[in-house]
């Protein structure tokens, strides 16, 4: 190889002095052979062939000059093509970041990555107000340090899945500083690098929690809302200042991420007026053994869009709450439940003295006219006000008493039933339950989650029941997740128990399939 590069280097010299050395020779000969005209004509001919073989090597040199330079033209205009093609690659992917991490900052659903060591390399805004944490206190740290020893361990086994390649999805529910308790759908994505191995995964959370389940504090009453605003009453905090700019930025993208504009109010009124609700339904069951009371169910609503876009359960409600339209929405359902149990022949069956709970939002309680709205759908379609109940939130009743009574009041007077919901999330206050008179109370479940574990949480649900026994009003345990928290409330003698441990969501339609038979 050195032999080649040194011949290559010398060739062209050794050219040279060939034909300088013939030329000499040649010079030589004429002299010493005193003009021989055979020698003069021989070294002639050597003396030509050196020549052109020069100039056969100089022509050959300069064609692979103009060769390289044109292929190096062309590579040097191909690496100028694509450094521009580079950088606007980069501009692009550095703006589509921009908007990446701003959507990825307002979405509500929660975003973190986690690589092999456990450690926590990614958070979005969701992600660590869930957790009440600053960044500081999530990036670079392990699971373990983050969540606590317990959740962790109830973490464990798909943690130890996803790091085997595998995806995993299960529900789970987290217990907030509040007190208040949000039930969750979870999701772990491996994440696989270029030689296959996987590198982490993410975790995707969808806060699943329903309508009712967890309230808030309310806002001013429902009359005509001005034009393009409306009160909060269950689903969102009042906060003042920045706070509400904030928080109304949040509704108008979340308004864009589920319609695709920022017309949301027309959008949910015409989902309303098109019948683009679902109406789902979830089994209140009677704890007793031998029981003779009738399975209860409570009504759920999903917008169809939800799930063609991927969006939470309930991920509307905001919206309709800013636009005012829950009285409207709370119309609908209304009307949808009771024509479907006039639809259903329920004589005979233990369904026939089922009870349907639906969800009342605070601008409906402060509807003057819904009373007679319910009185009119419930002649209409000849069902007996006793098929529904109608859940007023702890939270509507501390705040608008007065209000909730008179709505509890009326309502009765059409012969549907009343249940108070979400008692004991914040405080107890028996005081409360006087003037409402309702037949059924909810004890909420970030109580009921902890009743095994935690001494104050099943004193607690001791005395709500003992209290509820003694004024004559059923109880319901919500958000009930195992046969050991089952066999607890049989234990308290708890009436009825309501959550993912006795039954998921379901269509309402396809419980008329079930009519005359158990449900187990």
């Amino acid at each position: 190889m050195r032999g080649r590069k040194l011949f290559h280097a010398v060739g062209p010299y050794l050219s040279a002095v060939a034909v300088v050395a013939t030329a000499a020779i040649l010079i030589f000969a004429i002299y010493f052979t005193e003009l021989n005209l055979q020698w003069i004509t021989f070294l002639t001919g050597v003396l030509v062939a050196a020549i052109l073989s020069l100039v056969g090597r100089t022509s050959h040199a300069q064609w692979t000059l103009l060769r390289r330079s044109a292929q190096l033209s062309s590579v040097k205009e191909k690496l100028e093509r694509e450094s521009r093609l580079r950088k606007q690659a980069e501009e692009t992917i550095a703006s589509g970041k921009s908007r990446l991490h701003l959507i990825d900052e307002v979405m509500s659903e929660r975003v973190a990555f986690v690589d092999t060591d456990g450690r926590y390399r990614y958070h979005n805004r969701a992600f660590r107000d869930g957790l009440n944490l600053r960044p500081e206190q999530i990036d670079g740290r392990r699971m373990r340090e983050v969540l606590g020893a317990k959740v962790h361990g109830e973490m464990a086994a798909a943690v130890r899945q996803s790091l085997e390649g595998r995806t995993v999805r299960y529900e789970q529910t987290q217990k907030m500083p509040s007190g208040a308790s949000r039930r969750l759908s979870v999701q772990h994505l491996p994440q696989f690098g270029g030689d296959g191995k996987v590198t982490g995964f993410h975790i995707l959370a969808t806060d699943v929690t329903e309508q009712g389940e967890v309230s808030l504090p309310a806002e001013p009453p429902f009359p005509a809302p001005a034009p393009g605003r409306a009160g909060h009453d269950t689903a969102a905090p009042n906060v003042a200042g920045d706070g509400v700019a904030e928080q109304d930025m949040f509704v108008d993208l979340l308004s864009e991420q589920i319609t695709g504009r920022n017309d949301a109010g027309s959008r949910i009124m015409a989902a309303i007026e098109n019948d683009e609700f679902r109406l789902f339904c979830q089994r209140i069951t009677p704890l007793a053994v031998n029981s003779a009371e009738a399975e209860h169910y409570e009504i759920l609503i999903r917008l169809m869009e939800e799930e063609e876009n991927m969006m939470p359960p309930g991920a509307f409600f905001p919206l309709a709450e800013k636009y005012g339209l829950m009285p409207h929405l709370d119309r609908w359902v209304v009307q949808h439940v009771i024509e479907w149990v006039s639809s259903q022949d329920l004589r005979g069956t233990r369904r026939e003295d089922s009870i349907f709970f639906i969800n009342m939002a605070g601008a409906t309680i402060h509807d003057p006219e819904f009373p007679d709205f319910v009185r009119g759908q419930l002649q209409k379609y000849g069902v007996p006000g006793a098929a529904l109940c109608f859940e007023i939130t702890d939270s509507e009743l501390t705040s608008t008493d007065v209000k909730a009574a008179e709505f509890a009041r009326q309502i009765r007077q059409c012969g549907c039933r009343v249940a108070l919901s979400g008692f004991g999330r914040d405080r107890i206050s028996f005081e409360l339950l006087h003037g409402l008179q309702a037949e059924f109370l909810k004890i909420d479940g970030s109580i009921i989650l902890d009743i095994l574990r935690d001494r104050v949480d099943l004193a607690k649900v001791t005395a709500i029941n003992r209290v509820a026994k003694t004024i004559g009003m059923k109880t319901i345990a919500e958000f009930v997740e195992s046969d050991e928290i089952v066999a607890k409330l049989r234990e308290l003698t708890v009436d009825f128990a309501q959550g993912f441990g006795i039954s998921r969501p379901r269509p309402l339609v396809e419980l008329g399939s079930f009519i005359g038979t158990e449900v187990g």
